[in-house]
């Protein structure tokens, strides 16, 4: 009896002491997690506070719109993608604030930029035609990364006449052919996840299923600047080649057109840009076979063909 009553309590000091490495080990766990993400997050935030600084803002018929603009020489407008803003618009060409002026709006929800009732794709071109007039910039290269290739096209086909020339970087395009259906599903991120922390948690997923290494994280924390426009981009802007397809005859576009695009780009199909690079006339365009959505490797260049693109109708 003496001897199965040591058995038991043996067995049960044995299983508090793997329950106590245990805990001690999920600790440690946790508290790495927890130190990785209060590091992410503080340098992020000291990244944005960099691009905070530079910002300006004026007020529009369509209501408050922020944005950098810094440099000399011919002027390029520069509308950037989902989770982006002022900062990742003006990083697109930033380092070549020696040759151009850029000027990167954060589009309608985005930091700085507020977001209209009922706001549409041709609203916000309208409303960045107001900012070009304030800044008193007559014809500018229209530039867009991504989502933000929607605004910069209907930029291009409603008015022609603003445009020196359009340079769309690993941009979302039209169908082929018109769509039967209206747009469905998610184009974007739930507003759930459009958190600092919930980012942070799926950002390990940024690899496989996107092609942009994990760190593309600091270029995208604080998400409370940015879920509005996500919102905005996920309903609205990432839907309008579908619902209005009619918007999008790119074949009518007036205006010469730089299409630079990665072949391995896991977010916007690389088929679509080389369809619309034979069909929109006069169309340069040049299809790299690695980089992924942020072309990584390729500046060089793709400074190069910018600048002859430039040379050729500034």
């Amino acid at each position: 009896m003496i001897e199965k009553r040591q058995q038991t309590n043996e067995g049960f000091f044995k299983k508090r002491r793997k329950l106590k490495v245990f805990l001690i080990i999920l600790s440690v766990i946790l508290i790495a997690l927890a130190a990785d993400f209060l590091i992410v997050r503080h340098i992020a935030l000291k990244r944005f506070e960099k691009y905070e600084a530079m910002a300006q803002s004026v007020d529009t018929s369509y209501g408050r719109i922020s944005y950098i603009d810094k440099g000399e020489g011919e002027p390029f407008f520069i509308f950037h993608g989902i989770t982006g803003g002022y900062d990742q618009g003006f990083d697109v060409m930033g380092e070549r604030t020696d040759s151009y002026r850029i000027i990167a709006p954060s589009r309608f929800g985005y930091p700085g930029s507020d977001l209209p009732d009922n706001a549409t794709v041709d609203m916000q071109v309208e409303a960045f035609v107001e900012l070009l007039d304030k800044l008193g910039i007559e014809k500018t290269f229209v530039t867009a990364t991504s989502a933000g290739g929607t605004v910069a096209q209907r930029f291009a086909l409603m008015h022609p006449e603003r445009c020196k020339g359009l340079v769309l970087y690993c941009s979302g395009y039209p169908d082929k052919e018109k769509p039967t259906e209206s747009a469905g599903g998610m184009t974007g991120p739930p507003q759930f996840f459009c958190n600092d922390f919930m980012m942070w948690m799926i950002s390990p997923l940024f690899k496989p299923m996107m092609g942009m290494d994990r760190s593309v994280i600091k270029q995208i924390i604080p998400m409370k600047d940015r879920k509005a426009g996500i919102g905005f981009d996920s309903d609205v802007v990432n839907k309008d080649h579908t619902d209005n397809y009619d918007n999008y005859d790119l074949r009518s576009i007036k205006v010469p057109v730089l299409i630079i695009h990665s072949e391995d780009d896991k977010l916007a199909d690389p088929e679509k840009a080389k369809f619309w690079s034979s069909e929109i006339p006069g169309c340069k365009s040049v299809f790299f076979t690695g980089g992924g959505h942020l072309m990584n490797g390729n500046s060089d260049e793709i400074n190069s063909v910018v600048d002859g693109f430039v040379e050729d109708n500034k």
